[in-house]
């Protein structure tokens, strides 16, 4: 088989995307004192005895764990631990680059949802946050609320809530754009996942009234007569008579929500929608409509897709590089629901600031303003990481699940320089 550019960028010596490097001198005798033992003894016996310690004389502030059980990875499915590794890696890699957060890769060969979570609550004491990456539903739920409930330290599935934020800002400006009312639009979800269930969740909180969501899943619309629902997808079934299909529902639709599988939206079925709709066709690699074939279907409409070779990507590196960031700096106990729609607002009101000279630059671009084909932030924005990290490190703050609070306006001022440093 013919190895292609990807598998050459990956075995490229020394193989793989991580590595680790010291972060203190290790050159002389005494470095190696200090470094191992015996003075290793003092921060050991320091953390004994105060366990908070650990935040000022270890790693752990600034460590997360990208940890995976490889049962839905990306949209190639239930691969396995192993086989998501290249995925995770990647995961820890854009932590470091986007946010100068280091991150450990963690694949753990166990489906069992219990097991899993004693497994990772066992690792906590090394991170200061756990992002939980491409575990099948309906078990990613269960696995992040135990968690949750089980460790002071922020847990977050990126596939749920990166998506829903994201997702979220796109909404958010494309009802700008149209001058619609989120709490009068009508919202139908293909995909009754992780991403579909979170992003519908996340969308209600916006304004958008739970009454207006459709959702399907690959059996049909999620209605209140079906016994194979899971207890999250109960909580958006519709009393439907007849039984709408996918095509019945999108008629007068304000908004589609694609999270399932690719080219399964037609351009006719685009037409039947309300005046400006607005498609998020997030399939990946393929989305369920083209963003060429949805424009050419009618000129009204808003479109954005999770590919990176057409405007308006709804891509999560937008989302959990700084929402980490914030909630770490803090030391936040958890992400709260208040910490994600902070983050969303942020993501949505920055593209509507006039774009600097330097993203223009990283894009080959002459131009670009707010408007159809420019709803989100691009990812090389050096402001995302203040603007985002901030308005999350003060929702958490206002929440009261700071472990240590800070001065917002000195902390802006701290994450402009380390954008700064990181060449965003």
């Amino acid at each position: 088989m013919k190895t292609t550019a990807a598998l050459r960028y990956h075995q490229h010596k020394p193989a793989g995307k991580l590595s680790i490097q010291p972060t203190k001198p290790c050159r002389s005798q005494r470095d190696l004192a200090l470094a191992y033992t015996p003075g290793v003894a003092e921060p050991v016996l320091a953390i004994a005895r105060q366990p908070a310690a650990a935040w000022q004389y270890t790693n752990r502030g600034n460590l997360v764990g990208v940890i995976s059980n490889g049962t839905a990875v990306l949209g190639l499915g239930r691969v396995g631990a192993l086989a998501s590794k290249p995925v995770m890696e990647g995961k820890s890699v854009l932590f470091k680059r986007f946010a100068d957060i280091d991150a450990y890769d963690i694949e753990v060969a166990c489906t069992a949802a219990d097991q899993l979570v004693d497994t990772i609550a066992r690792l906590a004491p090394t991170f200061g946050g756990i992002n939980l990456e491409d575990i099948a539903a309906p078990d990613c739920f269960t696995i992040e609320t135990a968690l949750q409930r089980r460790l002071d330290i922020p847990v977050f599935h990126d596939d749920q809530h990166g998506t829903a934020i994201v997702s979220g800002a796109a909404l958010l400006n494309g009802l700008y754009i149209t001058g619609k009312n989120i709490q009068n639009i009508t919202v139908v979800i293909n995909g009754a996942g992780a991403a579909g269930i979170r992003c519908a969740e996340h969308y209600v909180r916006l304004g958008v009234r739970r009454k207006n969501v459709t959702m399907f899943d690959r059996t049909g619309v999620i209605h209140h007569d079906r016994s194979n629902l899971n207890r999250y997808q109960k909580t958006f079934a519709r009393v439907t008579q007849p039984r709408l299909t996918l095509a019945q529902a999108l008629v007068g639709a304000d908004v589609f929500l694609g999270v399932s599988v690719g080219n399964i939206v037609s351009p006719a079925m685009l037409k039947t929608m309300a005046a400006r709709p607005i498609v998020l066709a997030m399939a990946n690699p393929d989305p369920e409509i083209s963003y060429q074939l949805a424009k050419q279907s009618r000129r009204d409409i808003l479109v954005a897709t999770g590919r990176s070779d057409c405007p308006n990507q709804v891509n999560n590196v937008l989302g959990f590089p700084f929402v980490f960031r914030g909630a770490l700096d803090v030391r936040a106990r958890r992400i709260t629901t208040t910490m994600k729609i902070a983050a969303t607002w942020a993501l949505a009101q920055l593209a509507r600031q006039p774009v600097p000279a330097t993203v223009l630059q990283a894009y080959h671009l002459k131009q670009l303003r707010f408007g159809p084909d420019y709803l989100l932030p691009k990812p090389f924005d050096p402001r995302l990481l203040v603007v985002v990290s901030a308005a999350v490190a003060a929702a958490a703050i206002n929440d009261g699940v700071a472990q240590h609070p800070v001065q917002l306006k000195q902390y802006r001022q701290h994450l402009t320089t380390l954008s700064h440093a990181l060449n965003l």
